[in-house]
């Protein structure tokens, strides 16, 4: 049965021109043509700023952009992935040990979801695909986690018979950034690339994590994404400090993360934490406190179709990112595009709101901008940050996927 309505909502003959072009690449590069093609979109997180890693709460969505791949079963060791105007990528099963100089590179990805496969049982075996893609790479949509389920999903249909959930799908993807890629990501990006839709997630439990999957159209809005430029991929240790200031405050009371300690608790631990920690760390512990609690209005609002509501907490979680994560630019770092993007954003919509998007420090911003505003407000954000750098973007109701026509 056909997925390409529900993947691309009346954009088929714009995939159809894609698989041309990605087909020709695979017979370009493999001198063979592909048997099968999939897709593997980027995420928005409309809001829970650095809440995954401790546990914490989000709303996230999959978008229509994606990586698209031909793709062909072999019967050799190795899995061979050519992505346009990259490096292949080369993987024999036989060798799927962490390898130093590997880590950063998207190679690490595939032999770190090859070895967790393998590590939990699961089949693999040879393949070649070739990749296309228009997710913004290294600005916030999580090509990473695209890349990475893309590459599980492979694995999934042609050695494992889909039985393979989502949720343990996504957690393999974590653990080939986490271990082979060494980024120290939460669970929100595979998730959200894995499953697809609109959802509420709860992380308390990141084995079994809550899952509410549910409709949502933003009727009078539009969601902008403005890429500001500047890439993740040098970031880590931006990122790794945020989690690191949280788990910090949650070692304090001798808990592994912030989501096990109690707000009262927190608040009334004050003066100590101040003395033994500084200011920082407790000022990420509060974005993180509030932040849940602008996930559970924002989901609640979404339900009660309140969009008022919805669109205030979007803003306070935008701010919040700004003053107490303070992820929005780098010092010494003179472009600033994030603040900057933030700021003319601020002025340009009256009738929206928008927030940082993502890990933060460079990158992406989010918007959501009503229909009478959204034309205006996006020529404006192209003329300062390149025609190809603002794009609108629809909800897409289905994650990673093989293309069924």
């Amino acid at each position: 049965m056909s997925n390409l309505d529900t993947l691309y909502r009346n954009k088929n003959q714009w995939f159809l021109n894609r698989k041309e072009k990605i087909s020709d690449l695979f017979f370009e590069y493999f001198k063979e043509y592909p048997s099968s093609f999939f897709s593997s979109p980027g995420r928005i997180e409309v809001i829970g700023n650095h809440t995954d890693h401790n546990n914490g709460l989000v709303l996230v969505s999959s978008i229509d952009l994606d990586i698209i791949a031909a793709v062909k079963k072999t019967n050799d060791d190795k899995v061979q992935i050519y992505s346009e105007g990259y490096r292949e990528n080369i993987v024999s099963i036989d060798d799927l040990k962490i390898k130093d100089e590997e880590m950063g590179h998207s190679v690490s990805i595939v032999r770190g979801i090859l070895n967790r496969f393998n590590e939990l049982g699961y089949k693999i075996g040879g393949f070649k695909a070739a990749t296309s893609s228009n997710i913004f790479k290294g600005a916030g949509l999580s090509s990473s986690a695209a890349y990475e389920l893309l590459v599980a999903d492979i694995l999934n249909t042609l050695y494992n018979d889909n039985k393979i959930s989502r949720t343990e799908m996504a957690k393999i993807g974590q653990y080939a950034e986490n271990v082979y890629f060494n980024k120290p990501s939460g669970l929100l990006d595979q998730m959200g690339v894995s499953i697809g839709g609109f959802n509420y997630i709860d992380f308390k439990d990141n084995n079994e994590p809550i899952i509410e999957n549910f409709n949502f159209e933003l009727k009078d809005y539009r969601i902008v994404l403005v890429n500001t430029g500047g890439s993740h991929n040098n970031l880590t240790k931006y990122y790794k400090r945020i989690k690191d200031d949280m788990i910090k405050v949650a070692s304090f009371f001798n808990k592994k993360t912030l989501r096990e300690v109690s707000e009262d608790d927190f608040y009334r631990a004050l003066p100590l934490l101040k003395r033994k920690l500084g200011g920082r760390a407790i000022l990420k512990a509060i974005h993180y406190y509030d932040e849940n609690k602008r996930v559970r209005l924002a989901y609640e609002a979404l339900k009660n179709d309140d969009i008022e509501t919805f669109l205030k907490q979007i803003n306070e979680s935008g701010e919040s990112s700004y003053k107490l994560l303070q992820n929005c630019f780098i010092d010494k770092d003179e472009k600033q595009g994030i603040a900057l993007a933030l700021e003319l954003s601020k002025k340009y919509i009256k009738d929206g709101a928008c927030r940082v998007h993502g890990g933060g420090f460079k990158g992406t911003i989010i918007a959501f901008v009503s229909l009478k505003e959204q034309i205006e407000y996006i020529e404006k954000m192209k003329e300062v940050f390149g025609q190809r750098n603002v794009v609108k973007v629809s909800l897409r109701p289905l994650g990673v996927s093989l293309i069924k026509e």
